[in-house]
């Protein structure tokens, strides 16, 4: 049986490190929460801050930028599930996610999350910014939920 804890930022960047298959850890955040066992076992972390996107009103959407987990059944639309309801609690109207268009989003639709867009893949470097991708650039989907 898992629940819902909370987690310190660092805490939850543990996670990501050790779990997560193509991201690094976020430089900072909203809240993050923790699914643990009965034994206090943290069997998955996600991590909520601002939308990445510019154009995304920050101060009413939030947005799950990590969400790993050990491969716990349930763990990641208990995550999602409860991502949402902080993020109703904290008056936001809206909160959304993006996965890579090969992941299936079978968790986000069992915590009531719908596909609202598919986003181009691309690269981050620009020949005024150049940078190194330290992130697939293929396509995404976007997941929402709407909390008003």
């Amino acid at each position: 049986m898992l629940r819902v804890v909370p987690l310190t930022l660092a805490q939850a960047n543990d996670a990501v490190t050790r779990l997560h298959r193509h991201h690094q850890p976020v430089t900072g955040h909203r809240f993050s929460i923790g699914a643990a066992d009965e034994h206090g076992q943290l069997h998955g972390a996600a991590i909520v801050g601002r939308p990445v996107a510019r154009a995304v009103d920050q101060h009413t959407t939030a947005e799950v930028t990590r969400l790993v987990t050990d491969g716990t059944p349930n763990a990641c639309s208990l995550l999602y599930g409860a991502c949402a309801r902080a993020a109703r609690a904290m008056g936001f109207d809206t909160i959304q996610t993006y996965t890579l268009a090969s992941e299936p989003g079978t968790s986000l639709r069992a915590a009531g999350w719908v596909l609202d867009g598919h986003v181009r893949g691309r690269s981050w470097s620009t020949p005024g910014r150049p940078r190194t991708d330290t992130h697939p650039t293929e396509d995404k989907h976007r997941w929402v939920r709407r909390l008003t």
